[in-house]
């Protein structure tokens, strides 16, 4: 056998129960959960979002209410939502839907699924590689199209790592955010309280960074500039903060990570994505952000990702936009893969991972989304959370109507036009209301949902739903909510293994310290510490990244599982 066939055999048995529910023995731990939702939701794009809170003219008030309220919403719908079908069904949506709309509709929803993952991603490693093209002294890419070809061939590298890592499956996926998570949350940290300095200097009268309320002073006069104007206040960004992922949640995407969960419980992990990515990371970058803009002499909207964090971290600030963006766009490349599955029958998993990710690559060059990104974001939900409410109303709600539940799967028709018709019919007013600005687009993805969900019952009970025909047999997998436990036999670590942990959580704690030692002193000496702060920070995480990465992923070959992979739950 030859060296690629070897490779093809290989690949070919990352198994992910593209068409079939997860198997009990396959499901994953809480620590998993908690590392590839914080590692997706920690992304290079934060800082973007981050600095366009400023650049709106929001209030420091209405950033930091809206935020607690909007990521609040957005847990409780993964929990209550997405988890509990996930769970019960242990399948994909991509592949659920096919039970309730049929095999039309599901190609349709699939290929759109497909296609919308793909420019997202493509937009994480957009955003990467505005990080790596600064040392190379790379203008920032501004434009729909690609001005460097030296850009491009940064995209073909940083697309190349993506596409393998979302190859190798939900367990390499959890494994890269494990390694990555903790270190990106105090980049972001870091990078936060190493610039006050710079905003403080700008705020008339004030030496130094004493109290809270110096740091709310500085929060008005320097970061979120209120702009009436503007007309966005907290409920803006309260419903900002719940559509970011409404596909995700509400529409139902991340059953595709959600059935390896042991209870529907889990759906609260979301939270170290929401709070510590979506609240934290995006309040610090628009720290970093305002920092960045006064440093450069520029109007915010003309930085990017890389050009803020490098300003704010140094080369530490160009690692963290490339692993962000990676911790990011692996995931949402998996989902557009397993989308992809779901209408290629035969074609194995990493075959259409693979192909998913070139498509992807070649968004990536071009950076015009990178540009748009909030209105791609409200957009996506639009398009895609109709098809949750139908999936939700089918399987929660036609039982207790006392409908046919999967009642279509009868008919041996190809596409459901009831489901067909309440996605296009919801879609079509949703986008009514958005170009003739009837309703602001942060607003319109939530009632479109309850749209869609009443839609569809009515023309459901008119397509023969409510008939007196006895039910379909439901053939899913139902989870048991059991606290049983296989004992798991754990070999001792080596001794140089422990030592290697012990250096990186000592590199790790140097980085959290760092910034507040460039704060000592007051802001007058802030810009003599800078350079020696780059330098150490960056040493920090090479070693930190180097030392952890070994730690998690040889320290997990010391653990046995003899008979039953739940029992880590």
């Amino acid at each position: 056998m030859n060296e690629s066939e070897s490779l093809t055999e290989r690949v070919d048995k990352l198994y992910e129960f593209e068409r079939e529910p997860v198997s009990e023995d396959k499901l994953e731990s809480g620590k998993h959960f908690a590392a590839l939702f914080a590692g997706e939701h920690v992304a290079g794009t934060e800082f973007v979002i981050g600095a366009a809170f400023v650049a709106w003219g929001a209030s420091a008030a209405d950033v930091l209410i809206g935020l607690l309220i909007g990521n609040a919403l957005a847990v409780l719908s993964w929990t209550f939502i997405c988890a509990p079908i996930a769970v019960r069904t242990r399948l994909t949506l991509y592949w659920y839907l096919r039970k309730i709309a049929g095999p039309g509709v599901t190609a349709v929803y699939n290929v759109l699924n497909a296609f919308l993952f793909c420019i997202l991603s493509g937009t994480m490693i957009t955003v990467s590689a505005s990080a790596i093209r600064i040392p190379f002294g790379i203008a920032p890419q501004t434009k729909w199209y690609p001005e460097d070809m030296r850009f491009v061939f940064i995209v073909l590298v940083v697309g190349a790592v993506v596409v393998g890592v979302a190859i190798m499956g939900f367990k390499r996926l959890a494994q890269f955010s494990e390694v990555c998570v903790p270190w990106l949350f105090v980049m972001f940290t870091a990078g936060a309280i190493g610039t006050l300095p710079v905003l403080a200097n700008a705020s008339p009268g004030m030496g130094s960074i004493d109290s809270i309320a110096d740091l709310w002073r500085i929060a008005q006069e320097q970061i979120w500039l209120h702009k009436p104007e503007s007309g966005l206040g907290v409920w803006h960004i309260t419903a900002f903060a719940w559509i970011c992922n409404l596909a995700f949640h509400v529409g139902l995407s991340d059953m595709a990570v959600l059935r390896y969960a042991p209870r529907a419980s889990y759906g609260v992990f979301s939270a170290c994505g929401m709070y510590l990515g979506h609240y934290l990371a995006w309040v610090c970058a628009g720290v970093m952000g305002a920092a960045a803009a006064l440093i450069l002499q520029r109007p915010l909207a003309e930085l990017d990702a890389g050009e803020v964090a490098y300003q704010a971290l140094g080369l530490a600030g160009i690692l963290a936009v490339i692993i962000a963006g990676w911790a990011t766009s692996n995931p949402t490349l998996y989902r557009a893969g397993l989308a992809l599955q779901a209408v290629t029958p035969g074609w194995p998993r990493w075959l259409v991972t693979l192909l998913a990710g070139i498509a992807t690559t070649v968004v990536a060059c071009f950076p015009f989304v990178f540009t748009k990104l909030l209105s791609f974001v409200a957009l996506f939900g639009i398009l895609l959370s109709p098809v949750g409410a139908i999936v939700f109303v089918e399987h929660w709600l036609f039982p207790r109507l006392g409908f046919r539940q999967y009642w279509f799967s009868a008919t041996d028709k190809s596409i459901s036009w009831p489901a067909l018709l309440a996605w296009a019919s919801s879609v079509g007013i949703a986008l009514g209301l958005w170009f003739t600005e009837t309703l602001h687009e942060f607003f319109i993805a939530i009632p479109l949902w309850f749209v869609a969900a009443a839609l569809y019952t009515v023309f459901a009970a008119a397509a023969g739903a409510r008939t007196a025909q006895p039910g379909i047999k439901e053939d899913l997998v139902s989870a048991v909510d059991s606290n049983q436990t296989t004992a798991r036999i754990a070999r001792s670590q080596p001794a140089w293994l422990r030592a290697v942990g012990v250096i990186a959580l000592v590199s790790l704690l140097a980085q959290v310290l760092l910034p507040f030692w460039v704060m000592a002193g007051g802001n007058s000496v802030y810009e003599s510490k800078l350079p020696s702060y780059h330098f150490w920070l960056g040493a920090a995480s090479v070693i930190h990244l180097v030392t952890i990465a070994a730690w998690v992923l040889i320290g997990e070959q010391t653990v046995v599982r003899p008979t039953d992979e739940s029992a880590d739950r």
